[in-house]
């Protein structure tokens, strides 16, 4: 079944939450109390996610930009 335009709205915010979840992770400025583990198992499943939902083929002129360059720096990215 088609996404809505709605759904694809949903979603793109959806992904914007995982981006700057990823950032603030890397960045320092979030769960910095937590173990390096869990802070990698969350960048790992976001990760996850914005691959999953930016490989779908129906977007339309959404700015995937932030999204590939959370995926890399989330790829990149190693828990201290």
């Amino acid at each position: 079944m088609a996404r809505t335009t709605e759904d694809k709205a949903q979603d793109y915010t959806a992904m914007g939450h995982s981006v700057e979840l990823i950032n603030a992770i890397i960045g320092g400025t979030t769960m910095k109390d937590d173990t390096a583990e869990y802070r990698q198992s969350c960048v790992d499943r976001n990760v996850e996610h914005l691959e999953l939902m930016k490989a779908k083929t129906d977007w339309g002129s959404e700015d995937m930009a932030a999204t590939t360059k959370a995926i890399s720096d989330g790829k990149g990215y190693t828990a201290k």
